[in-house]
């Protein structure tokens, strides 16, 4: 593990294997394991010294039972007096059970009968929402047209409506709904468009002549810059280089001198491996993101994706400064290991650092740390007054004494803020993962394990917790013992998305369990269809199962989703085994890129002896 990620990521607990499983947590509404109390530096434009870190996938979902018990109650206010015997209940519990356990076409049956019962619309737009993820299209013709009959209507049914078309490929019907839909919302119904492309198509080449057609007829916001390059970035993303430089060519003719549309094109240079040309166009605009600095932050990103974390921190250094352009730049100065540059920057605040400022000196404390003085880094870490940096800085100050080689002190100062009854309840229970972690580093297994039960029995079935050491047990190869973890947290949380996907991604990847490793992802996918690391686990529980066509249009989906070494190594493996090898090294190779150390793409590198 990097300096980089010890210190100016999630923390010296997380192994790059377990990063992995982390991206493959689409946590919802709740924060990931020390993800809060230690991410003082994310990658991208989420990072920030000492301000709540938002967990990998931020937001809120409509969990199964939730959105089961929402409609419920809706069937029962909405039509008590059509369905006074309640006759929906029973379908209503038949498609909830269902539902738990991936049983995802019976679900949708289920609901439909319930919406029939109860002439609820509500619950039609269930039934229709779970059979579109099952792929069931004869299903969800039906339940969309009770839907329709019940008064269905606005952007979500449109979508709906979009989607089943391009399930059935009538592309024709489609393209008049996705045209309809940004008509009836010119400023948002094209984000709706471009979400039932990217998720809801057969596959990337059908998505890929959906987008044409936009293109060819004029379809899309003619006067909105952001719509254009949100489908020039699809494209680029479907490996359409001809469809791609067609839309950046229009938008250099319906928006001149518009910069935006000089970052599409470095976008499509890096993408054609075309670097020097990237880094010369993006060269000429930093200039004009002086007094923008939205501007500034995207060419920030586009230097990123070059892997040019000095230009980055160069990038952000221009212009008025905060703590969180600070903690910024240091991060990418860290990433370019340019330690010259980094130490003129601590140099820099320290000389300002006389007001005891909590997020000044908790910055101060990671820089230190980061150039390896970890002595003044104690300081600055005990010298933080208060505030949530406090607790942060309680939590880095023990790992610099491990790192000091005083660790009967640093067990000494988790041991102090485990029981300190002042303390936040997430920060006492980070210091047991965090001690768990440390122990770990330290070899010393009995430790981790002892961390982890005191953890337990200080915050009984604390999902964070169990988590943690189920990635931990899964590490070490104790599958059993991983499982057992994660389903301790789905007795506790039976919609937890996070313990859905992950332990069905373990069964898939890790044991031939397919059948019941499909039923769990299912349940994932159902709740979030959208989210790139589930359809992944999707595309690859199909993958073992052998169902290879499916898997590839899944897999692929995923990496037009999100850019992930693990996703790029499983799409590689699927091709190198069906023989198209030139293609399955070109996936190889994006996911070194991303990831080299990703423990899937290691695997599979050798086992193809590349």
């Amino acid at each position: 593990m990097s300096s980089y990620d010890s210190i100016f990521s999630i923390g010296p607990i997380d192994s790059p294997e377990d990063n992995t499983q982390r991206a493959r947590r689409p946590v919802r509404g709740r924060r990931a394991p020390l993800a809060a109390a230690l991410l003082l530096m994310a990658g991208g434009w989420s990072a920030l010294a000492g301000a709540t870190a938002p967990a990998p996938a931020a937001g809120t979902v409509a969990e199964p039972s939730a959105a089961a018990l929402a409609a419920t109650r809706a069937a029962i206010q909405a039509g008590a007096a059509k369905d006074p015997t309640g006759a929906s209940l029973e379908p209503l519990l038949v498609g909830e059970f269902a539902l738990q356990s991936g049983k995802l076409n019976e679900a949708s049956a289920a609901y439909l009968k319930a919406a029939r019962a109860a002439s609820d619309k509500v619950l039609a737009e269930r039934a229709t929402s779970i059979a579109l993820v099952a792929r069931d299209d004869a299903a969800a013709t039906e339940s969309l047209a009770l839907w329709r009959k019940l008064g269905g209507q606005g952007p979500v049914f449109a979508a709906a409506e979009a989607t089943l078309s391009l399930r059935r490929g009538d592309e024709r019907a489609a393209l008049r709904q996705l045209v309809a839909l940004m008509t009836a919302a010119p400023d948002t119904g094209w984000r709706q468009a471009l979400g039932v492309l990217t998720a809801g198509s057969k596959d990337p080449k059908q998505t890929a002549r959906m987008v044409e057609k936009l293109v060819d007829g004029g379809r899309l916001p003619p006067r909105n810059l952001m719509a254009w390059v949100a489908f020039g970035g699809l494209s680029q993303r479907l490996d359409q280089p001809k469809l791609t430089e067609r839309i950046i060519d229009e938008v250099v003719r319906r928006f001149p001198g518009e910069p935006r549309v000089g970052l599409l094109r470095v976008t499509q240079l890096r993408d054609d491996g075309k670097s020097e040309e990237a880094a010369q166009l993006l060269a000429s605009l930093v200039p004009l993101a002086d007094s923008d600095n939205g501007l500034r932050a995207l060419i920030a990103e586009q230097y990123e994706g070059l892997n040019d974390f000095q230009k980055v921190a160069e990038v952000l250094a221009r212009g008025p400064q905060d703590d969180q352009t600070y903690a910024l730049r240091a991060s990418f100065l860290a990433r370019a290991d340019d330690k010259p540059t980094l130490t003129a920057l601590y140099d820099e605040l320290r000389a300002s650092a006389a007001k005891p400022d909590p997020a000044r000196r908790l910055l101060l404390g990671q820089l230190a740390e980061y150039l390896e003085r970890f002595d003044e880094a104690l300081n600055w870490y005990q010298g933080v007054p208060g505030g949530p940096q406090r607790e942060i800085a309680r939590l880095r100050a023990a790992n610099v004494l491990h790192k000091l080689k005083r660790a009967d002190e640093a067990f000494a100062a988790l041991r102090a803020i485990q029981s300190d009854a002042s303390a936040e309840d997430d920060t006492r229970r980070d210091a047991y993962i965090l001690e768990a972690n440390l122990r770990a580093e330290d070899k010393s297994v009995a430790g981790e394990n002892e961390a982890f039960a005191r953890g337990l029995a200080a915050f009984p079935d604390e999902p964070e917790i169990l988590y943690a050491r189920a990635l931990s047990w899964e590490r070490r190869d104790d599958i059993a013992r991983a499982e057992a973890d994660f389903r301790r947290i789905l007795v506790a949380e039976p919609d937890s998305v996070a313990a859905l996907n992950a332990l069905g991604y373990t069964l898939a990847d890790r044991t031939t369990r397919y059948q019941e490793a499909l039923e769990l992802i299912e349940r994932a996918r159902t709740a979030e269809p959208d989210n790139g690391a589930i359809v992944d686990s999707y595309g690859w529980v199909l993958y073992r199962l052998g169902r290879v066509k499916e898997a590839e249009v899944e897999l692929r989906r995923a990496m037009t989703m999100l850019k992930d070494a693990e996703i790029a190594a499983h799409l590689g493996e699927l091709l190198w085994e069906t023989g198209r090898r030139d293609e399955a090294r070109k996936y190889f190779e994006q996911g070194r890129k991303i990831d080299a150390e990703n423990r899937s793409l290691v695997r599979a590198l050798k086992k193809y002896g590349l």
